[in-house]
């Protein structure tokens, strides 16, 4: 149930705090209060679209809590474990901060969640059912959600199990008929990727190798001129038949300095110098020799390489800048190929697994239709008892199944509309077509009275359901809106005494004007409060003796009611 609820800066409300109690709770007042708005707070915190427009004007941000207190073993303690939130105490607190740029901030106690997540525990929490939802019963295709609703225990696990093979069924029909449609492209695709990978994996490539060729192709190109200055540096450096090499006359060099080395630092210097550059020339010129006998120009080669590297261009022309990104268009092409050619190999396996699907799913669906079919009748008898006590004794209701023509839905292969005759000797007809507004409000609140027992909400709130209705009828509503405290928290925004009077707990709604601002402010009735409000809500604008004392009679008859 809803314990406390905080709300700033929200639409008219600049701070309330409010404390709420289980049972039955009435929030009363002037047309244009804040009762409504104070519903919308707790629908924004159960998940609700919000907006910036909902900011109070001239502040930054609108701030909601709500602190709940739930059963340990719910849905709702379900939902919060695989989301991975703790819930020590069964105390779930719910915030969320709307600021002028339009930005949810969503809390669940205290951890950062998503407005789905929010929604997706917040109606676990919160049901709330305003005049707007009437039109549920107006639309034919939400029939069938409310009778699912009404047969949730009985129906959740082979729903979940029919929607699990209609979600297969379609994503492998829709792999069937892609392929189906789209032969020719798929055999294009095919014959490419066949080509490609053999084209790749013939040429056998290796990284670093293109690097490799082009320096031997560049050395086996300007074979002449390496061997030139090789042989024209050796005969430099060597010594020849007529001349002195450069390695000799720096010898001769070495040995005129090696005598007045230790003579003079400076000296000693110059002769290591000397020295170096002669071992240094001596290495050199027997490298350059090594080089001149490794000489060999290969035309055959140099033909070999050109081609190898025109190949590797031709490559990366088509499938990359380089040896590695080659070999990595390889690896892609051949898991595709492989995944084709697995998949072309078994199509006929994957039309006869479509075919098996839709025969398990058919057989799933009908055993849910079946049971639907069951819950309608239970629904129908329930519903009568309902209406019966809410002055619709005469009304006939009825949940029909519509053929679907052989069409699957992920909601199963039922088409559900519910009827009702609402007067002796009329035919039965579609509710949507001739429910008056009244009779709306008393079909929702049967429905929901039936609900509160199995959904396991924690706080039910109406809005203002019992608009259009008044003296007997009135008084059935509240009744009925009072048994539903019972088994869940309600929280009642009305109009009419009679529903006021059966509540538990009486909060009145006020505003006032102060430094040319509207501020909204929440007091709790004593009895001899509930007195004079009842009295307003009877008289209207003047308080009357009498509407004093039908006000007192109201209170105990309510409590006499309540009693019983």
């Amino acid at each position: 149930m809803l314990q406390e609820l905080s709300i700033t800066n929200f639409a008219i409300i600049e701070h309330l705090d409010i404390a709420f109690e289980a049972g039955m709770t009435v929030l009363t007042g002037e047309t244009g209060a804040g009762k409504s708005i104070i519903i919308d707070a707790v629908g924004l915190l159960a998940g609700g679209r919000g907006s910036a427009e909902f900011i109070r004007t001239g502040a930054d941000k609108a701030v909601l809590q709500g602190m709940f207190i739930l059963p340990a073993d719910g849905v709702t303690a379900q939902l919060l474990d695989e989301a991975g939130i703790e819930h020590a105490d069964n105390t779930v607190i719910l915030q969320r901060e709307i600021t002028k740029s339009g930005r949810n901030t969503c809390r669940i106690n205290g951890m950062l969640v998503n407005t789905t997540t929010l929604k997706q525990i917040g109606e676990t929490i919160v049901d709330i059912h305003g005049q707007n939802e009437h039109q549920e019963l107006m639309q034919p295709e939400k029939h069938l959600g409310l009778l699912d609703e009404f047969a949730t225990a009985k129906i959740r696990k082979l729903k979940q199990r029919y929607q699990q093979q209609y979600d297969r069924y379609q994503q492998l029909n829709r792999e069937l008929r892609q392929k189906n449609a789209n032969e020719k492209e798929w055999a294009q695709r095919l014959d490419m990727l066949n080509f490609q990978v053999d084209e790749i994996a013939a040429a056998q490539v290796k990284v670093g190798e293109e690097a490799s060729l082009t320096a031997e192709r560049d050395r086996l190109d300007n074979y002449q001129m390496i061997n030139q200055a090789l042989q024209q540096s050796y005969t430099l450096l060597a010594a020849g038949e007529e001349t002195t090499g450069a390695v000799d006359m720096v010898g001769t060099a070495m040995n005129a300095l090696e005598p007045i080395a230790n003579l003079d630092p400076a000296f000693n210097e110059i002769t290591v110098n000397v020295k170096n550059a002669f071992y240094g020339l001596q290495d050199a010129a027997g490298q350059i020799s090594n080089q001149l006998d490794l000489q060999e120009f290969d035309e055959g080669r140099l033909d070999e390489i050109e081609q190898r590297l025109d190949v590797l261009t031709q490559l990366k022309r088509k499938y990359g800048d380089s040896e590695q990104q080659i070999l990595d268009y390889y690896q892609k092409i051949a898991a595709e190929l492989a995944k084709m050619t697995d998949s072309e190999e078994n199509s006929e396996d994957l039309a006869q697994r479509v075919a098996d699907l839709k025969q398990q799913l058919l057989t799933t669906g009908e055993a849910l239709s079946d049971k639907r079919r069951a819950a309608a009748k239970v629904l129908q008898r329930q519903i009568h008892q309902e209406l019966k006590d809410l002055y619709m004794d005469k009304a006939i209701f009825e949940v029909r199944f519509k053929p679907t023509k052989g069409q699957i839905y992920r909601s199963g292969l039922d088409s559900v509309e519910f009827y009702i005759q609402t007067n002796p000797g009329e035919r039965m007809r579609p509710l949507a077509k001739i429910a008056s507004g009244g009779e709306l409000s008393r079909m929702m609140l049967a429905l929901k009275t039936i609900f509160s027992e199995s959904q396991g909400i924690t706080s039910i709130i109406f809005d203002e359901v019992d608009t259009g209705v008044s003296g007997r009828v009135a008084q059935a509503i509240a009744e009925k809106i009072n048994g539903i405290a019972h088994f869940s928290q309600v929280l009642c925004i009305t109009h009419l005494p009679q529903v006021a009077a059966m509540s538990d707990h009486h909060y009145f709604i006020a505003k006032k004007i102060t430094g040319k601002r509207t501020k909204t402010s929440v007091t709790k009735l004593d009895n001899a409060a509930r007195v004079q409000e009842l009295a307003r809500m009877l008289a209207g604008t003047k308080v009357t003796k009498l509407s004093l004392e039908h006000a007192e009679e109201l209170l105990r008859l309510a409590d006499e009611e309540k009693d019983d």
